[in-house]
């Protein structure tokens, strides 16, 4: 009985601490932290209401994203991916930039996946409806505040930065358009 004892406490012990670090290896913890830097005159766009880097301000990195599964939970932003908007230069995916009226979209850096979704469509679903829109770019998680960042602070982990287009399409009137909780999946 001894040895049944001590064979199922080690057992039960073995299955915790596997369940205590497949919980610990789901989780994604910020991988640092970049001091802000106050943009040259202009070189900020704060179109849709995008914010700026602060001088001296701490921003959190991640190299990571949460989970992805059939429904993500993120935070939808608005972004301009045209030449000029607030996107900066063009999307990383094809070296190209794309119409407001055109259904696409940047993912943090953990859910970019080194490019692994580019090109590639996703399934958002808000506000009682869903959309289709084709990954486009990274909403870079890792860096900011300089000029290949337009100046503006880094990503969190756990934004999907949408076009006007995905906004009208899942029926979120305008003045309301910014951030909004979501999920998203796989297309």
């Amino acid at each position: 009985m001894k040895s049944f004892c001590s064979k199922t406490s080690f057992l039960l012990l073995i299955t915790l601490t596997l369940t205590v670090v497949y919980s610990e290896a789901q989780q994604c913890r910020p991988s640092g932290r970049i001091s802000g830097k106050e943009a040259p005159s202009g070189q900020c766009n704060q179109e849709n209401d995008s914010d700026c880097c602060v001088q001296g301000q701490m921003y959190t990195t991640y190299e990571c994203s949460p989970p992805v599964s059939t429904s993500t939970k993120a935070y939808l932003t608005l972004n301009s991916f045209q030449k000029g908007g607030d996107g900066g230069g063009p999307s990383y995916c094809d070296n190209q930039y794309h119409s407001d009226d055109t259904q696409v979209v940047a993912l943090s850096t953990g859910w970019f996946d080194n490019k692994s979704r580019c090109l590639h469509n996703i399934t958002i679903s808000a506000n009682g409806r869903s959309v289709v829109a084709m990954v486009v770019d990274e909403c870079d998680s890792t860096m900011g505040c300089d000029q290949d960042h337009d100046y503006q602070p880094p990503c969190r982990n756990n934004i999907v930065d949408a076009s006007k287009a995905v906004w009208e399409a899942l029926g979120v009137p305008q003045n309301q358009w910014g951030g909004l909780d979501i999920t998203w999946s796989d297309a």
